[in-house]
């Protein structure tokens, strides 16, 4: 089964893809790390970033979303371009999206040992970690 992790940052949607077969964790090297939204008040660039995020949840052949939630006021609340973004994603016809929360990815981080692979960019972490979750 593969799951993809998302974390959405301004107009990017951060990717990473994980593995399970036989209770064993592999880390996909994807080409594509990120995929990025241009223009969120332009109809062509939405339809553009679905596609791409279709075509990404087909060619990894991805069965499930873990989408690190954001918070939706105070400090560190969410951009309206993220909220684009989550709606288009939550919206995909391939696999069903599961919300992960900061907090119980900073419990299971401090909870497990986990061996960051060595492909895995700085910034894919969070999105690696909320993948993590749904195993």
């Amino acid at each position: 089964m593969n799951i993809c992790g998302i974390e959405l940052k301004s107009n990017n949607a951060i990717l990473a893809v994980i593995n399970i077969e036989k209770e064993k964790i592999n880390f996909l090297n994807t080409k594509v790390k990120k995929i990025i939204l241009e223009k969120e008040e332009d109809k062509n660039s939405l339809l553009k970033f679905q596609d791409e995020i279709d075509n990404y949840l087909e060619q990894h052949k991805v069965e499930k979303i873990a989408l690190k939630k954001r918070a939706k006021k105070g400090t560190f609340a969410g951009s309206s371009v993220t909220f684009k973004s989550e709606a288009i994603i939550q919206l995909n016809t391939i696999c069903d999206v599961t919300f992960v929360t900061p907090q119980a990815i900073n419990k299971y981080t401090k909870n497990n040992e986990i061996e960051l692979p060595n492909e895995l960019n700085k910034y894919q972490e969070q999105a690696y970690f909320s993948s993590l979750l749904l195993v």
